[in-house]
């Protein structure tokens, strides 16, 4: 199974990447942010996920892990196949996604292309329930909506900045142990919710 896939980009198309890797070129489904950053003939390294199937064998890349790790955690959720899965992350970003969940911003999903209201509420709920089925309590944070939750976070405690961040992590995937040793070395005090979660996606990136 792949892991990357290092190589040229020798073709762009609509969420598509051909990465040239010894002669043999691969193509690969990825979401816009990442086709942004390529141009043809230049070097990348592409995270990827093979989705096998009796009729398909497709292969999604991912410019870093953490784009990666949360396609994987959309797929967990029912209903979501990698199509959808894509789209949503063609259309917001980790961090934008994680606080859509723990705000039940419903609205902030449905501007992926193929995700309908009823698909955007079963993704926050699923997500949710495996978070407070890993934490043991129910996550939250009382303003709604993005800007909502930017605003909030500016005003947090840095107690309560921590718990709202590790919460929004633990939507991506990330499990207790390694939201707490993401967490350190992070300067909680200076930094909204959403600048904690982006830092801590950043530092996993280039693991």
């Amino acid at each position: 199974m792949f892991y990357y896939l290092d190589g040229t980009v020798t073709e762009i198309g609509q969420n598509l990447a051909v990465i040239d890797v010894n002669g043999v070129g691969y193509g690969c489904k990825v979401t816009t942010t990442t086709l942004s950053l390529f141009e043809k003939g230049k070097k990348v390294r592409l995270f990827t996920y093979c989705y096998i199937r009796e009729d398909a064998f497709d292969v999604y890349g991912f410019i870093d892990l953490s784009e990666k790790r949360c396609f994987e955690h959309l797929l967990s959720v029912s209903g979501v196949g990698p199509k959808a899965a894509l789209s949503i992350l063609s259309s917001v970003t980790p961090e934008s996604l994680a606080l859509a969940v723990i705000n039940d911003d419903d609205a902030a999903l449905t501007i992926a292309q193929g995700v309908g209201k009823k698909l955007a509420q079963r993704i926050i709920l699923e997500l949710k329930d495996k978070v407070d089925k890993q934490t043991g309590e129910s996550i939250r944070i009382t303003s709604r909506g993005k800007a909502g939750a930017e605003a909030h976070a500016g005003k947090n405690s840095p107690g309560q900045k921590q718990h709202d961040a590790a919460a929004a992590l633990a939507v991506l995937g990330y499990s207790p142990g390694e939201i707490s040793a993401a967490m350190r070395g992070i300067d909680i005090d200076s930094l909204s919710v959403v600048e904690i979660i982006r830092t801590v996606l950043k530092g996993s990136a280039k693991s």
